[in-house]
């Protein structure tokens, strides 16, 4: 009886909290997209702070202004609602309509309606209906379709029954409810009578953090990156650790190295460095069986440290991180078992090939960059002898490099990266590996945004902070142009021509493509270090650095970055000549201007003139400012000096459909060659290659062959004419095993020579299946095409293009119970 008196006192007090929250809200212009309804119980108690800060319309997190009362490590997850911004319903005769209010919605048939709620969340869809009488299920995704993911999740298919409690329906697919969620349907099979959807809504859990650091600049689009890569990480926040994935796949737990990024972004974002400090300690242990997973911890580390001047943490890692470290230097010759690198084809196409020399490499340069930033921390901590001992390890294995044949052409741009950010390297090495990785556009474009992030690191080491920019544009700026509001674990510009806005993305060696993933989320910590300047000269920023980088595309930047101390503010215009500053109690900045191609004659601060220190071609220095407000004005910049970057350029066209051909092949293609997959039974592929080709290698693939085919005209017709019906075989993705929503056909050339390649692709059982190509250089892994989805596939169709060297392709599934190739051609 007591414990239902609790109940019900606890119930009566979060109706009132959510009355308050919601009038709040209200008061924030948001209508009817943010509220709090306690239609039934919810895990959590609605969220006890308040909105403190007008809204940021950059950013897509709905409680971007929002504030909590010192969030701690300790807090509970808390709960807010968000309702649709918009719906449309398809009738079972396939017709659309849209209703004229949102809420109550009258239904008098079967129907789906679907509802965009404007931003990716993390929780579970409800409605309310008084009346409903018949049979229901309810999805969710990410993207503009129900969402399907691998075995191994408590739920594969993102579409179920909801429970239902009184008046309301929840879809329930996993113990912890929440998923990723952008969109949500409710297919109505059955209806005895018409009825009314009262309410339809998401119920989001959010671990309270404040956003106190900040970012705007004139490139709007940048400061929508800066907040997208902190909401990303924000919605992955657990009650105790950072999530690594907010769709549920079956990985939903600590991926150690994953960390990195989001906790260097989150140091910028919101400080909450309690918090960052439990998941350093609790993934100070762990691996997730990745080599390459435990320096990440260690970077991880150093940044805390650096931010912080946290000792006492230090003090408690300190033999952990040595062990790591020391660990790193007995296997840095070998050839290691490393587990994963990254899911960018030259570094093995994640599990794929993990071991390949580039991953090596990058294991190797990942040491180094940890050696080398250890090495420095250990002098402020006043450990000089493990500071001598780490600064030993990189002069020793750098120059081991620096004996090795074709040094440093031998470093791709994923291990190059590594070690420029080091700092180790000469300035002729330096130069020599920009222009073997870095000039080409597209291929400096990692397809994971994890990996990302330590190639755009690397770019404004060498001072190619514009170059930089445009990487940024390409990557996560197109990411926001597909219409994310959070960023994805992998993904191609070219994408965005193919799917569309929102549409279901190209599942590959990363399995069921998670699109909000908070590894990707670097390059918020990078923009206020980079583009606002802001970096510590000492760990715990008793000393810091504000040192903008500006060029014609960017005349201004403002923000703020949180410290121990307090909250650094810096702003800075180069077109109108003016910057402020606030530098915090018990600290000191070493601050710059951006010259912009301008020599500053007249410098004032706080309207007193003053000579610059000193100046190089970019920046004029003004030396060590002592705390407090500062304005300084200098003359202005006029004009603007950079061109925006056109489209990114491929060495092969996108490939050629033809519908019309189907199994008739003869007349049209395989002059040369062909390989007819499984044609006359399982692993008995027919084929014939031109002397030019030496090989055509398949991995990963299933094999399907398909009896009593009789006249269709979609199967093959026989090589030799005879009175043998056509033969139907394929090679398959094997969903929905994890990782392996992927296939390839490596093309293994005797000589480089022009020729044209046909794949043939049926969709037998015209399920609706959609799969996507994409093409590679065989010898380097570089992306020669932009990436080609081919849809309606069932009366089968060839996919042509041309190739003149070895290489490599790789067959991905879109939608569908898998991909699917029957034949491959040689003209």
């Amino acid at each position: 009886m007591m414990n239902m008196v609790k109940v019900r006192f606890l119930k009566y007090i979060y109706l009132i909290l959510g009355i308050l929250i919601s009038k709040t809200i209200m008061s924030q212009d948001l209508g009817a997209k943010l509220s709090f309804s306690l239609k039934i119980e919810e895990p959590y108690a609605p969220c006890s702070g308040k909105f403190l800060v007008k809204s940021i319309p950059e950013s897509p997190d709905p409680l971007v202004g929002y504030r909590w009362e010192k969030p701690s490590a300790d807090d509970e997850l808390e709960s807010y609602v968000l309702h649709p911004l918009s719906v449309s319903i398809e009738y079972t005769d396939g017709s659309w309509s849209k209703p004229e209010s949102l809420f109550p919605i009258k239904i008098n048939s079967p129907c789906d309606l679907m509802f965009d709620f404007g931003t990716e969340s993390a929780g579970w869809l409800e409605f309310d209906s008084d009346d409903f009488d018949g049979k229901v299920e309810m999805s969710i995704s990410e993207y503009n379709e129900p969402a399907v993911l691998n075995a191994g999740a408590q739920q594969p298919r993102k579409t179920l029954a909801p429970v239902k409690y009184g008046s309301t329906y929840r879809l329930e697919l996993n113990k912890e409810l929440y998923e990723g969620v952008r969109f949500g349907w409710i297919h109505i099979k059955k209806l005895n009578k018409p009825c009314t959807i009262n309410d339809v809504r998401l119920v989001c859990q959010v671990k309270p953090t404040n956003y106190l650091g900040s970012f705007s600049c004139s490139d709007p689009l940048l400061t929508r990156i800066w907040y997208t890569g902190a909401y990303t990480v924000k919605l992955n926040f657990q009650k105790d650790f950072f999530g690594a994935i907010l769709m549920e796949r079956s990985d939903r737990h600590s991926w150690t190295g994953d960390a990195y990024p989001a906790q260097a972004a989150s140091l910028v974002a919101f400080g909450n460095y309690d918090f960052i400090r439990e998941n350093l300690f609790y993934t100070s242990s762990q691996s997730n069986s990745i080599a390459s997973y435990p320096i990440y911890w260690v970077l991880s580390l150093i940044d805390y440290c650096n931010y912080t001047g946290d000792k006492e943490t230090l003090n408690k890692l300190l033999d952990n991180a040595c062990k790591k470290l020391d660990s790193a230097y007995v296997h840095f010759d070998c050839d290691l078992d490393l587990g994963f690198n990254g899911w960018d084809e030259r570094l093995g196409a994640g599990f794929e090939n993990p071991n390949c020399l580039e991953s090596q490499y990058v294991f190797r340069t990942l040491s180094i960059q940890a050696w080398q930033e250890f090495s420095e921390l250990m002098k402020w901590y006043g450990k000089g002898n493990l500071s001598k001992k780490y600064a030993q390890y990189v002069e020793e294995k750098v120059n081991e490099l620096r004996g090795k044949e074709n040094w440093p052409n031998i470093l791709g741009i994923h291990a190059s990266s590594n070690i420029i950010n080091a700092g180790v390297l000469k300035p002729e090495e330096g130069s020599a590996i920009w222009k073997n990785n870095y000039t080409d556009r597209l291929q400096r474009l990692s397809y994971s945004p994890f990996n990302q992030f330590f190639i755009i690191q690397a770019m404004a080491k060498m001072g190619k902070d514009a170059e930089a920019l445009t990487t940024i544009d390409d990557c996560w700026g197109g990411q926001l142009r597909y219409g994310g509001t959070s960023f994805f674990e992998v993904y191609r510009p070219s994408w965005n021509q193919e799917l569309g806005t929102n549409g279901a993305p190209i599942n590959n060696q990363c399995g069921y493509t998670s699109l909000c993933h908070p590894w990707s989320a670097g390059v918020t910590k990078w923009l206020s270090e980079e583009v606002l300047g802001v970096t510590p000269a000492i760990p715990g920023f008793k000393s810091f650095n504000i040192k903008p980088h500006l060029n014609g595309k960017l005349n201004w930047v403002k923000g703020t970055v949180p410290t121990p101390h307090g909250t650094i503010e810096v702003s800075c215009n180069t077109k109108v000549g003016e910057m402020k500053l606030f530098i915090p109690p018990n600290t000191s900045a070493n601050v710059a201007i951006p010259k912009n191609s301008h020599n500053y004659s007249i410098l004032y601060i706080n309207e007193n003139m003053m000579e610059p220190k000193n100046a190089d071609k970019d920046f004029i220095y003004l030396g060590k400012l002592e705390p407090g407000h500062y304005s300084i004005r200098f003359n202005p910049v006029e004009k603007d000096s950079i061109a925006q970057a056109g489209p990114l350029k491929y060495e092969y066209n996108l490939a050629l459909e033809d519908n019309g051909t189907q199994g008739n092949w003869k007349s049209k293609y395989g002059q040369k060659g062909y390989m007819l997959f499984n044609y006359n039974g399982v692993n008995e592929h027919l084929k014939k290659l031109p002397g030019f080709i030496k090989s055509i290698d398949l991995r990963l693939n299933g094999n399907l062959h398909l009896e009593n085919v009789k006249d269709d005209k979609r199967a093959l017709v026989p090589v030799q004419n005879s009175k043998n019906k056509r033969n139907f075989g394929e090679i398959i993705t094997r969903d929905p095993i994890p990782c392996l929503q992927t296939m390839t056909i490596d093309i293994v050339c005797r000589k480089r020579q022009p020729y044209q390649v046909s794949l043939y692709m049926v969709d037998f059982e015209k399920e609706g299946r959609r799969s996507a190509i994409e093409v590679f250089d065989l010898n380097n892994k570089a992306l020669l095409m932009p990436v080609k989805l081919i849809r309606e596939y069932q009366n089968g169709k060839y996919i042509v293009f041309n190739a003149d060297r070895s290489i490599r392709i790789r067959v991905n599934q879109v939608r569908g119970s898998n991909a699917s190739l029957s034949a491959l051609f040689i003209d």
